[in-house]
């Protein structure tokens, strides 16, 4: 069992109810979740010894988000409590050519005005073998960008392995500023994941011809850009997931790696997410599962199917977090995605 931190923003969740519209809507269903929240439900999910680090209100809505967290088994011991207030995202799901909608309501949340002094690096990182974050968190405001930083210094001192998810928001921030901050954070990552658009935004790399929402994927175009940012990185794994969205209920689900070491490209097999019942959350099920995969042991192209099968399962799920189990993951990796009742 290995152990994970990971850092970042836990958010309550206000959703629609069915595929309502927000002017419709008289009423929310309630989750919590937040990017680095959900791959450490993920990877505590399939066993592993997973923390979340973030700070929140000393307040009951503060306490319910960490219940959330306990419920699934993620330690929650260095959180850090104070601040004004927990971060909400309002989420209006679409269907078919209707896109989905999200609206923050973030600004001064308690992990934005974080301290470095809020936390023990040195603690938190003792005996961890890997440590994950998204570029979600540096957007989130400048002190939560410097707080970043501070936990990636900490992370290498401890011979800690490093993955980001680039997850660009331009609801948070500007390509501009994504790529002043991020390209400076590049150098403490060991295996980058992330889509064709937070590849361009965030680190100015593009694939050439390819156009998800038709259904183009040109995927020498992804090989010769993942080389690329091996070169000015030096990064061990770059990692793309691929969506194809045919509608906002219908998608094609895969991704692919690029090998420094061995120069290996690989592209996993292809699922077809339809219909969708919820896909927020689906990268961060997709960069769980694969983590999982890495610290499993397993070798980089099953690490990758894992991922993507645990993926697609989460596509079926209401809500932010992946919980599936192991059995179900290996079982759709492995062929079965009949769907069957199972007696």
């Amino acid at each position: 069992m290995a152990k994970i931190v990971t850092l970042g923003e836990i958010m309550l969740r206000l959703s629609t109810p069915g595929n309502e519209r927000f002017i419709q809507a008289d009423e929310f269903d309630v989750c919590y979740g937040g990017g680095e929240a959900n791959v450490a439900v993920s990877l505590a999910n399939f066993g592993h010894d997973a923390e979340f680090v973030t700070k929140v209100p000393e307040n009951p809505i503060g306490e319910c988000a960490l219940a959330a967290l306990r419920k699934h088994n993620v330690k929650v011991d260095n959180v850090a409590h104070g601040g004004e207030r927990l971060g909400i995202y309002f989420l209006e799901t679409g269907a078919s050519m209707r896109a989905s909608n999200v609206v923050y309501d973030r600004a001064h949340s308690s992990i934005a005005a974080a301290d470095i002094s809020d936390f023990d690096f040195d603690k938190i990182f003792k005996d961890a073998d890997w440590f994950h974050f998204t570029g979600i968190t540096p957007a989130i405001s400048d002190k939560a960008a410097e707080l970043t930083e501070a936990a990636l210094i900490a992370a290498k001192k401890h011979g800690v392995k490093v993955s980001v998810d680039l997850n660009f928001r331009k609801k948070l921030w500007t390509s501009e500023k994504a790529q002043k901050v991020m390209t400076n954070l590049m150098k403490y990552v060991d295996v980058c994941i992330g889509n064709e658009e937070d590849a361009e935004k965030v680190l100015g790399f593009k694939p050439g011809e390819t156009d998800v929402t038709i259904g183009e994927l040109n995927l020498k175009g992804y090989e010769n850009i993942f080389k690329q940012m091996v070169d000015k990185f030096n990064f061990e794994y770059v990692i793309s997931s691929l969506r194809v969205s045919r509608s906002a209920s219908d998608n094609g689900w895969s991704a692919c790696i690029y090998s420094r070491d061995t120069k290996e490209f690989y592209h996993s097999k292809e699922y077809r997410a339809h219909p969708i019942v919820d896909r927020v959350g689906g990268g961060d099920s997709f960069a769980g599962g694969t983590i999982c995969g890495f610290v499993d042991g397993k070798n980089f192209k099953d690490a990758l199917e894992f991922g993507v099968a645990a993926s697609a399962l989460k596509h079926t799920i209401p809500g932010d977090f992946n919980l599936v189990t192991r059995k179900e993951v290996e079982a759709l990796a492995g062929g079965d995605g009949s769907g069957r009742v199972q007696r």
